[in-house]
């Protein structure tokens, strides 16, 4: 299966080029996909033979195959036009945002970061692109193109593993053998287009030494280990060393940064900034001491945090935005970006009662956490969950209703099970402000999220009728 490392050969349909909804192709190509499993009664055998990749591959969870869904994201060349318009004015969003952030202390004022916080995100990093590594999450609905965002992702955006290795594992299955017969098809180089970003920050920002040593930065209880471990063989390809250090084993003296192992060149910072404050520490200090000098760059650095805030979307959506973004920006927003507020002990709770309507979410939250749909409430809860954010600080935002698609559980466990309805959502990566992949997954649950069952899902792209019959992978 080839894989795609830029989109310079997607040309945008005029549609998306207009900000225009329209039916994507993903609907049929993965109902033809389920009609080919069904035509093998549901090609139970494959089941396992997909687990078994899964964990030769490494994409596990607590130690077994990572949740999959039987049936893949499939997208046309026709629906990555659209994907990209999406993601690229999001994107184009979020650095304008960033940058006004950096220059306009009403905007800064809108955050409400501590003194302290707000000074690390105005720290500079050394390099141009304001949010070089980000993924803005979207519910797309097939039927009529139209989505809404769910989530900005900046700081340890992740998903790359599953979403290479699920990918992959499709073609280890009677059903994807027989499906990529009749479609030529390829797949995101998410990997590689991530190690560029990174080692190209490193250069920009003055980086000279020749294959240096870059470390991914986060708490070991938080990173996704196995993606990191893959990680570190494709950056050698790309002229870098990749490890992962755990922030607590930081140590900073006269400009030089150090791990457990020992002097680090880059640090590609993945713990998100809210968790340092919740478990300070001397590495934490360390980190930052090392960001207000310029001896070591850290990519993302902290002026990514107010996108990959909570908050972030109640600001696009007040008027003062209008001060800095351009008629078809703001139309997007209001468009696309869900009703969202803030919380506190003043906020009339009875405005948000109807709980169908709403989802909450802890203001500095990150990995689901404290996320609470009213879906998943009684009515009685919803009160108490109300009081709770409004207690803490939270946010509360318009609940949207993903777009749902037929599917199985992949695990070999599940082999014979009946496809049920699983609502979607989808993770669009952006490197240097380019759409560059799509991380996407499934759920029964109104939050779709690993704690609530969640299901990954690989993402193919059909170029068209087949051309061959070789599947290969194009990465050893």
């Amino acid at each position: 299966m080839r894989t795609c490392n830029a989109l310079d050969h997607v040309s945008l349909p005029i549609a998306a080029q207009q900000g225009e909804a329209a039916p994507l192709d993903a609907r049929g190509l993965q109902q033809e996909y389920l009609d080919i499993a069904r035509g093998l009664d549901g090609d139970a055998r494959s089941h396992e033979a997909g687990d078994s990749f899964l964990v030769s591959a490494g994409a596990l969870y607590h130690g077994g195959p990572v949740q999959w869904s039987f049936v893949p994201r499939i997208f046309s060349k026709r629906d990555l036009g659209h994907l990209a318009w999406i993601a690229e004015t999001m994107g184009a969003i979020m650095d304008k945002l960033t940058r006004r952030y950096l220059d306009d202390p009403t905007l800064r004022s809108m955050f409400g970061f501590t003194p302290d916080l707000e000074a690390l995100t105005m720290l500079s990093c050394g390099y141009e692109s304001l949010l070089p590594i980000a993924r803005v999450d979207i519910f797309l609905n097939d039927e009529t193109g139209d989505f809404k965002f769910c989530e900005l992702n900046t700081d340890g955006s992740s998903g790359m593993l599953v979403t290479e290795e699920v990918s992959r594992a499709y073609m280890a299955t009677e059903t994807g053998r027989r499906f990529a017969e009749r479609h030529d098809l390829s797949a995101f180089d998410v990997y590689g287009a991530c190690a560029e970003t990174v080692i190209g920050c490193y250069r920009e920002a003055a980086g000279n030494v020749e294959f240096p040593t870059i470390a991914a930065v986060d708490y070991a209880e938080s990173i996704a280990a196995e993606e990191i471990e893959v990680l570190s063989r494709v950056f050698p390809d790309h002229g870098a060393a990749l490890r992962f250090c755990d922030i607590r084993d930081l140590s900073y003296e006269n400009g030089v940064l150090r791990d457990a192992i020992g002097p680090i060149d880059c640090v590609w910072r993945r713990a998100v900034l809210s968790e340092m404050l919740e478990k300070p520490g001397s590495g934490p200090d360390a980190l930052m001491a090392c960001s207000r000098e310029p001896h070591v760059p850290i990519v993302g650095g902290f002026r990514s945090w107010p996108c990959a805030t909570k908050t972030v979307f109640s600001v696009l959506r007040d008027p003062y935005v209008a001060e800095f973004l351009t008629e078809e920006q703001l139309d997007f927003v209001r468009k696309h970006v869900p009703e969202t507020y803030l919380l506190d002990q003043k906020s009339d709770l009875t405005r948000f009662s109807d709980r169908i309507r709403w989802i909450v979410k802890p203001r500095d939250g990150y990995n689901s956490i404290g996320v609470r749909a009213g879906l998943d409430c009684t009515d009685e809860q919803w009160v108490s969950v109300l009081e709770e954010m409004a207690r803490t600080g939270g946010t509360i935002q318009e609940y949207v209703c993903p777009y749902s698609t037929m599917n199985v559980e992949g695990a070999s466990s599940a082999a014979g099970s009946d496809p049920q309805m699983y609502m979607n959502m989808e993770g669009l990566y952006l490197f240097d402000g380019r759409f560059s992949g799509v991380f996407t997954r499934c759920g029964t649950n109104a939050v779709i999220g690993e704690a609530a069952g969640r299901l990954n899902m690989g993402c193919l792209v059909s170029d068209g009728p087949a051309k061959g019959l070789g599947m290969g992978s194009s990465r050893s």
